[in-house]
């Protein structure tokens, strides 16, 4: 497309359009398998936006591809079109009726604060997914999302109770319940919305197309289904010969991913808050097989809670830092186990229940330990179970746990013969799989272990996909249970629903959108699954020559690729953890963990520069990153961007050059060692509003930052003074004093002193430079040096069995 129509839409919007080569990179993947480069990336303000994007679209026949948080795993908001970002402007909480117990929000709301902002009420919004503290209210309508709790509280689909949207030409239309009379009337309006009235009724009226959608589509006892559009829904109505007098299209736009209107606003029906007390017992067991008799028998008593976990995933929380603390309650190696949460108002009734549930685990026999977790102690295991998505990505090398067909969903009965034909699929293919699942709802993420580099795998992803495909069809299943269709299930639904009922839906989405310009290539007229896929099949893996050992990686690209986008670094600042500061103060994608990683991933498969590495537009992804390694120990698939950014940095000056700043920066130890010899005259010339603001702006500084003060303390000294205090020291130990202690936190260093003597040591202390100042500015030869010597002195006392103990 020509730039300059891109231009003056730009001109024309209130939000941001970009469409430079960073953006549409960063905005090409989500957390699916899938890549598509798009024309441009849009941040609407407001609905008036969104209606001239619909225009503009819609007059150069240009797709709309509707995006929130970007955690879709079937690649539902990748799209060569212009992507729509709602998560940046959008993001307001509208209205809340605490007596009708409903709330109207904005697509870009995410679920948790959501529910932070209606805990004061007693209220909550049900549904909640494993990535709740970053997905938003839009991408779960869009989904219809479910999670962890649907076996109390219903999925997305039962809970929105109204939409506003815009249509596809432009004109803004309201859904909500109405009557059969009212549903007529509108049928007679001479626009837009009236013609998807008028051909919603004219499709499903037959009383024999009716029975051909009860026949097709998935049973109606399992809830989690998402396969196509949900016309099954609408036959509920009286309009249609069902039990219930009124009708709503919300059913409709539910889990359609965004291809038949552009939501704006949303309300939600709401619940009262759980009750407070609660108990889990996590039941282990020897075999996948054990593990699932138990689902039936433990599903009689009210669970709020049902999920399942196998060994492959249990085995990936051992290699991240955050999730190792999470895993304590693990006994033994267990092939699987069932999380089962109980909760109620009080403590005599939650202990009634625990026994009851006790009395059928003990009775089955299946489970070789059976913890009981209370407390805080819960909200580990949740949130182990809630990183089981990303932790997937810890798996070394190009063999993934693939999504494809992991989203599949049948009725409680069928769960353990459905596993068995599943496993006896595997078993043919030669394959592993990953086994975890939201198992008190029969939704099964069961995925696949393939490298999609290589064309035998991506035949296998085809060939797995279209016989599990068959075998849900088989058991009258859902193929899409909670995540959407998006590409890699889109092409299946002819064969879950029938060929009529998949025609049924192609007319359906042309009432809506005649043009097809909402998010192309989704759920009908799909593109196909195996191709557009993130990597490039058979491709020559470029050589990487790096300064860090990026071993355990197999290189500092597939460390990079490691990034299965899951989302974790989107969470704000409202959510616990510290991942990723950057992305809280500014809420852009490119200063994320995921961005910084596609947006290296990028660059050093597709770049022509003889250094990989020399490329302007990854020195702006890693500018505002702090080096602070928050991510090194939060992200699930140990993406470990400080690292990544001192190579790219050490790479690209190499070729470059290093700049003033990065070296005043890099050698600032040797300024605080001058400084300290008069360290009442450095400060002053610190503090002093003229100077002071000189060295600010000569180093880059923000003028509001206080610069740090030299400390006049000498840690020899204060320890000989200690010395003096203390007796009875009959343990030796190193305590090693970095740049940072010996010239600015000197009161960390007496602490540490302190504590020491206290506790009987006798401390030596050891000054050396780290090399972080070299470190956080790409000076890695120089760290490299300081490293070696540091090791070739602490090594001596390491020989002689002395601790040696550093400060954080």
């Amino acid at each position: 497309m020509d730039k300059n129509l891109l231009t003056d839409l730009r001109s024309s919007l209130d939000g941001p359009l970009q469409f430079d080569t960073l953006s549409r990179a960063i905005y090409a993947t989500d957390a699916s398998v899938y890549r598509k480069v798009p024309l441009a990336v849009a941040f609407p303000k407001d609905q008036n936006d969104i209606i001239k994007l619909i225009l503009f679209a819609q007059k150069h026949q240009v797709g709309l591809v509707p995006r929130t948080a970007g955690t879709s795993l079937a690649g539902q908001c990748v799209g060569d079109g212009i992507v729509v970002d709602v998560s940046k402007h959008m993001t307001k909480i509208l209205h809340l009726d605490v007596d009708g117990k409903t709330v109207t929000v904005q697509p870009g709301v995410i679920r948790d604060e959501l529910n932070e902002y209606l805990k004061a009420h007693g209220l909550f919004f049900g549904p909640n997914t494993s990535t709740s503290n970053r997905c938003m209210i839009g991408g779960m309508v869009g989904n219809n999302s479910s999670g962890t709790t649907s076996i109390q509280y219903g999925v997305t689909r039962d809970k929105v109770i109204a939409l506003k949207t815009i249509l596809s030409d432009g004109s803004q239309a309201s859904f909500e319940s109405i009557t059969s009379g009212e549903y007529r009337k509108k049928m007679d309006m001479p626009n837009l919305e009236g013609t998807i009235y008028m051909g919603v009724y004219s499709e499903l009226q037959s009383k024999e197309v009716q029975q051909n959608i009860k026949e097709e589509f998935p049973k109606e006892s399992i809830h989690r289904r998402n396969t196509g559009y949900a016309v099954d829904e609408l036959l509920h109505s009286h309009l249609f010969g069902g039990p219930e007098e009124e009708i709503n299209i919300c059913k409709l736009l539910s889990g359609s991913e965004g291809t038949l209107a552009f939501t704006t606003e949303i309300t939600l029906q709401l619940d009262e808050v759980p009750p407070p007390i609660s108990a889990m017992v996590v039941t282990h067991y020897k075999t996948l097989e054990d593990c699932l008799k138990d689902v039936v028998p433990v599903m009689k008593h009210n669970l709020h809670l049902c999920e399942m976990m196998d060994k492959v995933i249990l085995d990936c929380t051992k290699n991240n830092r955050e999730q190792l603390t999470n895993r304590y309650f693990v006994e033994g190696d267990p092939a699987a186990l069932l999380m089962l949460e109980l909760k109620d108002d009080s403590e005599e009734a939650l202990e009634g229940n625990l026994k009851k549930l006790l009395k059928t685990i003990e009775k089955s026999g299946l489970s070789y330990s059976n913890p009981i977790l209370r407390g805080n102690n819960i909200n580990k295991a949740i949130a182990l179970r809630k990183a089981g998505l990303g932790l997937l990505g810890n798996m070394v090398g190009d063999r993934k746990a693939v999504a494809c067909i992991e989203d599949t969903a049948v009725s409680l009965p069928d769960l353990k013969a459905f596993i068995g034909d599943f496993t006896k699929i595997m078993k043919d293919y030669g394959q592993d799989a990953v086994y975890y699942a939201h198992a008190g709802a029969g939704e099964l993420h069961l995925r696949p272990i393939l490298n999609l580099k290589r064309a035998e795998d991506v035949s296998l992803f085809r060939s797995i996909t279209t016989d599990v495909a068959k075998l849900t069809k088989k058991y009258g299943g859902s193929f899409s249970g909670e995540h959407g269709d998006g590409i890699v299930r889109a092409e299946f639904i002819p064969m879950m629903i029938g060929e009529q009922n998949y025609e049924l839906l192609k007319r359906i989405k042309s009432y809506f959108d005649p043009d097809h310009i909402f998010n192309p290539g989704k759920i009908v007229d799909a593109y196909p699954m195996d191709k557009s896929l993130r990597y490039e099949i058979e491709r020559e893996e470029p050589e990487i020559s790096t300064i860090f050992d990026f071993s355990d990686s197999e290189g500092i690209l597939k460390a990079s690729e490691k990034c299965n986008g899951s989302g974790d670094c989107r969470k704000t600042h409202k959510a616990s953890g510290g991942m990723c500061p950057s992305y809280q103060a500014t809420k852009n994608e490119k200063d994320t963990t995921r961005g910084r990683a596609n947006a290296l991933r990028e660059v050093l498969t597709n770049s022509l520069e003889q250094n990989r590495f020399d490329s302007d537009e990854l020195v702006e992804v890693f500018d505002l990153c702090l080096s602070c390694k928050a991510c090194a120990s939060e992200c699930p698939s140990n993406v470990d961007v400080a690292t990544l950014k001192s190579e790219f940095l050490y790479q690209y000056q190499e070729t470059n050059g290093y700049k003033f700043r990065n070296k005043l920066f890099a050698y600032n130890t040797r300024l605080n060692a001058l400084g300290s010899k008069m360290p009442i005259v450095t400060n002053t010339i610190y503090n002093s509003g003229p100077l002071s603001n000189v060295i600010k702006k000569i180093s880059g500084i923000a003028p509001k930052r206080r610069l740090p003060k030299v400390s006049s303390i000498n840690l020899d000294k204060y320890l000989q003074n200690i010395n003096k205090q203390v007796n009875n020291k009959n343990r030796n130990i190193v305590l090693y004093i970095d740049e940072f202690t010996k010239y600015l936190d000197t009161d960390l260093g007496k602490d540490a002193i302190d504590l020491l003597c206290g506790l009987g040591y006798e401390v030596s202390l050891y000054y050396a430079e780290s090399g972080r100042t070299f470190i956080s500015k790409g000076f890695l030869k120089q760290a490299k040096r300081l490293a070696e010597k540091n090791i070739a002195t602490l090594l001596n006392y390491a020989r002689q069995g002395t601790p040696i103990v550093g400060i954080e």
